[in-house]
């Protein structure tokens, strides 16, 4: 008799055997800057923690706090008898923080995209995606019944192209979702938004943004990439976000009209249908938006360390592709060589892990290094020095 589950090894086997399968480390207590991973003391250097507020004092003592005065988990979904005072005072201070009517906060950044995405666009209406957008974003397209069109990467001529095929299509149709990265995971670059925005103001289309890398990176005080082009809510309709990075906690939101949030959590299944954050996580959110807001050096010496990392590898002679952000891409080519890094940086006490195809494009494997503000002079130099001896050994530079 055929097993029916045989596929789950065979597949499996077949990702060991083109070395594409994910090898997981096990972190041993929390991110900072210097950290236990499978028992070694390494340089964290790939963590999305941009800020280090992860094991920021302020965020752990509200978690505790709320656990004694909330309780372990909220006992249901928000609709129905799971909508706490701290899930509510969260939203009111992540809307004042985004300079937004309002704001609503899901479970986690995919949540947001695979709930709002579908409903925010249906028969008859029409998306179109940047073509590197993030999986969360393909995945919420896909769930939509509209029809579905691509546009090159961050390029807003082609964007216009779309747009006035959009104009010619008959039926016209009853509306049409342009969304994007804000800043792109994998290369580091920003989404040309400032450009983006007016155009499809023009076309009559919505803006959707996905803010996730933006957000403790981008404009005043961290406040996003909505904040760093100067933009209304009238030219951005729907910005999105997470709190599992910069934020150092978990969980994903929306943020701009009433409408906006009224419509989301009144269509979004994912929303409806998946259980609050537990109070120690909602207060911990709270008190990341506090310290955004109070310590504006956690953002300044983000960026001091970024462009200290940047020219230093740049002067070594590495290629660090079109970054414009903390997120800095170490390019080696061949996804053989980039795993091949990544080991030897580990064992010289850095930890950067390999990103290969099919995450990005053949022959664009690289390691991905993100910046922290927790980071020291001497831990980037640390790590400057084992890219640079690793490098020529390999034959890199």
């Amino acid at each position: 008799m055929r097993n029916p589950t045989s596929f789950l090894h065979d597949e499996y086997q077949d990702l060991v055997n083109k070395e594409l399968e994910w090898r997981l480390r096990v972190l041993q207590g929390p991110s900072t800057p210097w950290c236990m991973v499978d028992g070694k003391k390494v340089l964290m250097f790939c963590s999305n923690n941009y800020l280090g507020l992860s094991n920021h004092s302020k965020l752990k003592e509200a978690a505790i706090e709320a656990v004694k005065t909330h309780g372990a988990g909220s006992g249901s979904v928000r609709p129905i008898a799971g909508n706490m005072d701290i899930h509510v005072e969260l939203e009111k201070r992540l809307a004042r923080f985004k300079h937004a009517d309002a704001s609503l906060v899901y479970q986690t950044g995919f949540a947001a995209n695979a709930g709002l995405i579908p409903q925010l666009v249906g028969e008859g209406d029409l998306i179109i995606s940047d073509e590197l957008n993030h999986g969360s974003i393909i995945d919420g397209v896909r769930l939509s019944r509209g029809e579905r069109a691509v546009y090159k990467h961050a390029d807003t001529e082609d964007l216009g192209r779309v747009l006035n095929e959009a104009e010619r299509h008959s039926p016209a149709y009853r509306r049409i979702l342009v969304i994007t990265d804000g800043v792109f995971s994998m290369d580091g670059d920003i989404a040309p938004l400032d450009r983006i925005a007016p155009l499809c103001s023009e076309h009559g289309a919505m803006v959707y943004v996905d803010d996730a890398h933006g957000e403790g990176v981008l404009g005043e005080g961290g406040r996003g990439i909505v904040s760093h082009f100067k933009l209304g809510r009238d030219k951005v309709q729907v910005e999105m976000g997470t709190f599992s990075k910069a934020f150092g906690v978990v969980g994903g939101h929306v943020s701009g009209s009433q409408d906006l949030v009224n419509f989301a959590y009144n269509k979004s299944r994912t929303w409806l249908l998946s259980g609050s954050a537990p109070p120690a996580v909602a207060a911990a959110c709270l008190a990341a938006v506090d310290v955004l807001e109070t310590e504006p050096q956690h953002v300044q010496r983000l960026w001091e360390n970024t462009r200290y990392f940047k020219k230093a590898m740049k002067d070594i002679g590495f290629d660090i592709g079109n970054s414009e952000t903390p997120i800095t891409p170490v390019m080696v080519g061949e996804s053989a060589v980039a795993k091949k890094l990544s080991s030897r940086l580990y064992e010289e006490g850095v930890f950067a892990l390999p990103i290969v195809y099919p995450m990005v494009a053949l022959k664009k494997a690289r390691i991905r290094t993100i910046m922290n503000a927790a980071l020291t002079k001497e831990d980037l130099d640390f790590a400057i020095g084992a890219f640079t001896k690793i490098g020529k050994e390999l034959d890199i530079i």
